[in-house]
C-alpha cells in the first residue's frame, strides 16, 4: 500500500505541531510507524491522501455512530450554517437539545452543555466537590476521563500507551486527592472508604470502559458502587464520553440499570463535532453557577452548528430504536467471526464486547481491568494492527483502545475484516 503523501504530510506536520500530531495516540509510538492522513470519509470508509480506502474501526472514537456524513447531520448543519457559525448568547437549540436529552435519559433533570469530554467530566468532578464540601475522590486505574489534572493517575488509554506513569505539571496535592482502585474491584474501593472517612466527594467511572480495550463491568459490580456512594454521601458519576446514546438511547445506565447521580456526555451527543454535556440530578445540578456558586463557563458552549450536529444525530437514534438491536447484531456476527477465524488459526484470545464495542486481546485470560489487558501479547497486536491496516481495516493504533463501529458497518464490511484476519 502507497502511503507516500501521508509520510510527506507527517514530515511537515514536524516542522509545526509537536510531535507532528495534535492528539498523541493519533502518533501511531505504540503500534511503530507513521500515521495516516485522511482526506474523506463516507458511510463505513476512511480514504486517505494517497487514495487508499479503509474500513472504519475507529468512527473518529465513537462519534459517528450513524456512519460518516450521514446525510440528515450533514444538511442540517449546512441549514444553520446559513444562519450563524456562533452568537455566545443563549438560543432555543440549546433548550431543545436539553429536551431531547432528558427524554433519552430520563434519571437527569439539569443538563450543561460544554465543548468536549473533558471539560464535562472536568466540570462535573468540581461540581461534586462543591456540593459535598469534599475534596477525595475514586478513579479507576485504565480509566480515562480526559486530561485535566486530577484524571491523570493511572488513567489508562493514551498514557498506557506511551507509558507514562508520573505526567510532568500535575502537583503533588492533586495527586494526593485523586485515590485509584482496580477496575472491577469493589472490595479495593471499600478500602478506600474506611482509610478516609467523609473525605471522599465521588466516585467517577466509565460504566463499560473503552480505555484498556473495551471491559465490562461484572455482575454486581456497578450496582455495589451505587450502594457505597449512598452509603458515604458520595457522588456517582458516569463518565459516559463512550457509552452514552452509543450502547443504549439511554446509554450504560440503561443497559445496565444502574442510575448515577451525575452524567458525563461528549462524542455520539456531537455528531462528530466538539460538544460534551453534563447533566444529573436538579440538587446537584443547581449548585452550578449562576443558580449556585460552583463556577463553570465555556465560550462556545451549545455552539449552534455543532449543537444542530448532536441534536439531529440524537433526534435519529431517538426515533429508530431499532438501531441499537441492529447494532448489537452486528457485533455479535463480528465477534462470532473473528473469534471463529483466530481459533482456527490457533491464536490465543479474548474478545470483549457490548453494542457496538469491541476488542480482541491476544491473551487466554479473561480481560477484566488495566492488570489483565496489559498482560496480554502487546507485540502481537501491533503486528495485528498493521497487517489489518495493509489490507484497508483501520483499527485503533493501540491495545489499549476500544473498537467502534456504525450502523453503516454491513456485511460486506464485515467480509472483507474476517477476509484480512484469514491472511494473517
Amino acid at each position: 500500500m502507497n502511503t507516500t503523501q501521508s509520510l510527506n504530510l507527517f514530515n511537515k506536520a514536524h516542522l509545526h505541531i509537536p510531535g507532528g500530531v495534535n492528539s498523541p495516540v493519533r502518533a501511531f509510538k505504540s503500534v511503530g510507524g507513521n500515521p495516516i492522513f485522511m482526506q474523506s470519509a463516507s458511510g463505513a470508509y476512511l480514504t486517505d491522501v494517497d487514495g487508499n480506502n479503509y474500513v472504519d474501526y475507529i468512527n473518529s472514537w465513537g462519534p459517528m455512530i450513524l456512519g460518516h456524513c450521514q446525510k440528515e447531520v450533514v444538511d442540517a448543519m449546512i441549514e444553520k450554517v446559513k444562519t450563524a457559525i456562533s452568537f455566545g448568547t443563549p438560543t432555543e437549540l440549546e433548550t431543545q437539545m436539553a429536551e431531547l436529552i432528558k427524554l433519552m435519559v430520563p434519571n437527569v433533570d439539569l443538563i450543561r452543555l460544554v465543548s468536549s469530554g473533558t471539560e464535562a467530566c472536568m466540570s462535573a468532578l468540581r461540581l461534586a466537590r462543591g456540593y459535598t464540601g469534599k475534596n477525595k475522590f475514586i478513579k479507576f486505574a485504565g480509566c480515562y476521563h480526559g486530561h485535566a489534572d486530577a484524571f491523570l493517575v493511572k488513567a489508562g488509554s493514551g498514557l498506557a500507551t506511551f507509558n507514562i506513569q508520573t505526567v510532568p505539571g500535575v502537583t503533588v496535592g492533586v495527586s494526593n486527592d485523586t485515590l485509584t482502585a482496580p477496575y472491577n474491584n469493589l472490595e479495593a474501593v471499600k478500602k478506600l472508604f474506611a482509610e478516609n472517612p467523609n473525605e471522599i466527594a465521588a466516585i467517577i467511572l466509565e460504566p463499560v470502559a473503552g480505555n484498556m480495550g473495551c471491559i465490562l463491568p461484572e455482575e454486581g459490580y456497578v450496582e455495589g458502587l451505587r450502594k457505597l456512594c449512598d452509603e458515604h454521601k458520595a457522588v456517582l458519576i458516569f463518565d459516559e464520553v463512550m457509552t452514552g446514546f452509543r450502547l443504549a438511547q439511554g446509554g450504560a445506565q440503561e443497559k445496565l440499570k444502574v442510575n448515577a447521580d451525575l452524567v458525563c456526555y461528549g462524542k455520539v451527543i456531537g455528531g462528530g463535532m466538539p460538544v460534551g454535556a453534563f447533566g444529573g440530578k436538579k440538587e446537584i445540578m443547581e449548585c452550578i453557577a449562576p443558580v449556585g456558586k460552583v463556577y463553570q463557563a465555556g465560550t462556545l458552549s451549545g455552539n449552534p452548528v455543532a449543537v444542530t450536529a448532536g441534536f439531529t444525530t440524537l433526534s435519529i437514534l431517538k426515533n429508530n430504536p431499532q438501531i441499537y438491536s441492529d447494532l448489537e447484531a452486528t457485533g455479535n456476527l463480528l465477534k462470532q467471526q473473528l473469534h471463529e477465524v483466530l481459533t482456527a488459526k490457533g491464536i490465543v484470545h479474548t474478545i470483549n464486547h457490548m453494542g457496538s464495542m469491541i476488542s480482541v486481546h491476544f491473551g487466554e485470560h479473561k480481560v477484566k481491568d488495566f492488570e489483565t489487558a496489559s498482560q496480554c501479547d502487546i507485540p502481537l497486536f501491533n503486528k495485528f494492527f498493521h497487517h489489518m491496516l495493509n489490507e484497508g481495516i483501520y483499527l485503533p493504533p493501540s491495545a489499549y483502545e476500544s473498537w467502534f463501529f456504525s450502523m453503516a458497518l454491513g456485511e460486506n464490511e464485515i467480509a472483507k475484516t474476517i477476509d484480512a484476519v484469514k491472511k494473517f
